[in-house]
């Protein structure tokens, strides 16, 4: 079980730092990651991960740089919008919609991994992370078939591979079950309040105000975990 601060990123005691593939993950889910990457590799599928654990400060810094302009906003359609037309409680709107609130965010677990196939990376390309790349015609369509038949079996699932009302449909996530089940268990709304209390969160009385909303649509709001994934 995860403690406060392991919950909301603000420890990191939960991980081990992996070099190959290279990503920050926690200690609970080494053998199965590694495993799902040894099945893939016969595949002909080069696992590699863009994005594992996050501390708070890190998405921290996303949400206060979004929240100053520095970073542009989005709509639902992936279309920048004019920051300086939004008043303060629709810039928390958008920031959320793409991006978790410091402390609510499921990659301070470690168990969350934004997953790329490497071994299909055109020369010189940039990875956008989007869901056409993950389509059948798209870059990683090899990757995301695989993972849909097979994935399940070492324990991870998508959280994401449906819009529930909150965050939009992430097909290059995948979350360990027996890891992030427990976890969502426990963070609750007043665990992450007090992360945000303590910490240096621009708009953090507007983002406090909306906290059982945010709770609601943008922690609680994802897909189960698949009924045949042993949790312990």
């Amino acid at each position: 079980m995860l403690n406060a601060f392991e919950l909301t990123g603000r420890a990191r005691t939960h991980i081990v730092q992996l070099e190959q593939p290279r990503v920050a993950i926690h200690r609970d889910a080494v053998d199965d990651f590694q495993a799902l990457c040894a099945a893939a590799r016969t595949e002909g599928i080069e696992i590699a991960v863009f994005s594992g654990f996050r501390d708070f400060d890190s998405q921290l810094g996303i949400w206060n740089r979004k929240y100053r302009g520095e970073r542009v906003l989005l709509d639902e359609n992936g279309e920048a919008l004019d920051y300086a037309s939004l008043n303060e409680e629709q810039i928390v709107g958008h920031i959320l919609r793409w991006s978790a609130l410091p402390g609510a965010s499921r990659h301070h677990w470690g168990s969350e991994l934004d997953l790329y196939d490497a071994a299909a990376l055109p020369e010189g390309y940039r990875i956008q992370l989007v869901p056409a790349e993950y389509a059948p015609d798209g870059v990683f369509a090899k990757l995301s078939a695989w993972l849909a038949d097979n994935a399940t079996r070492y324990g991870f699932f998508r959280p994401y591979r449906e819009f529930l009302g909150g965050v939009y449909p992430e097909p290059w996530h995948w979350s360990y079950a027996p890891v992030s089940v427990p976890a969502l268990a426990a963070l609750t709304p007043d665990v992450i309040a007090e992360a945000v209390r303590s910490s240096e969160l621009l708009g953090k009385e507007r983002v406090l105000a909306r906290l059982a909303d945010v709770y609601s649509r943008y922690v609680l709001a994802v897909a189960p975990a698949p009924a045949g994934i042993a949790l312990a």
